[in-house]
């Protein structure tokens, strides 16, 4: 995939408004990433002194919140951001895939706690649903996986501890919701079928990867 080398997020959030779907790291399509799309300086580098640093890391945040798009573990189970002029056909069809789960079951309990609180971060999630035991942590976020994947729960934002002189530090946590509860109910709705979703979806991305394999876009589509 031909595109333009990006320094800065404002860059980012132009080329997500403009080609609609970019996974965050390695989707399996050459070229097709914001980790392979930024300017060498922008990529990962450990530091003399044992840390790191990333900006493309640190522009997530700020892409979520101000580029009008939604981000989430949408792509096989891995991060990426969708605009929202594609959001719509990209929910309606991951939920005609991943029906509404079972009264009950743990991703309804999931579902109703992100709905009364509005949004945690995956620890409180993870507590508020009675996921405190011993292994419990990778399960859990096997089923919060599971519901990002059938479009159910998004990430709002990053949110970062602080050290003692009150910089922030670390990979940060990401504050979970749901897409009605920040973009409203409208946002998930669309004036197709979810074939016909499925069609606009498949069109879109055979023309915006012209190399990939057709098995290839239908595993970002389809998941």
């Amino acid at each position: 995939m031909k595109h333009r080398e990006i320094y800065n997020s404002a860059q980012m959030m132009e080329l997500i408004q403009e080609i609609g779907f970019l996974p965050l790291l390695d989707s399996g399509i050459r070229g097709f990433s914001a980790e392979e799309m930024v300017a060498e300086d922008c990529r990962y580098v450990m530091l003399p002194d044992g840390g790191w640093d990333w900006p493309l890391w640190k522009w997530k945040g700020p892409i979520i919140t101000e580029g009008n798009c939604v981000y989430g573990k949408f792509f096989a189970g891995k991060a990426g951001f969708i605009s929202r002029e594609w959001w719509s056909d990209f929910c309606n069809y991951r939920r005609h895939l991943h029906p509404v789960p079972t009264e009950g079951s743990i991703e309804d309990t999931i579902l109703f706690t992100l709905q009364e609180q509005g949004s945690l971060i995956t620890r409180e999630l993870r507590a508020a649903c009675g996921f405190n035991g011993p292994k419990m942590r990778s399960r859990f976020d096997g089923y919060v996986t599971r519901l990002q994947i059938a479009c159910r729960v998004i990430t709002e934002d990053f949110v970062y501890p602080t050290d003692k002189h009150g910089c922030e530090y670390g990979w940060g946590w990401a504050l979970l919701t749901t897409p009605e509860q920040l973009h409203g109910r409208e946002s998930c709705q669309c004036p197709r079928t979810p074939e016909e979703s499925f069609e606009r979806l498949f069109d879109h991305f055979k023309a915006l990867l012209p190399n990939a394999s057709d098995k290839q876009i239908l595993k970002l589509i389809k998941c």
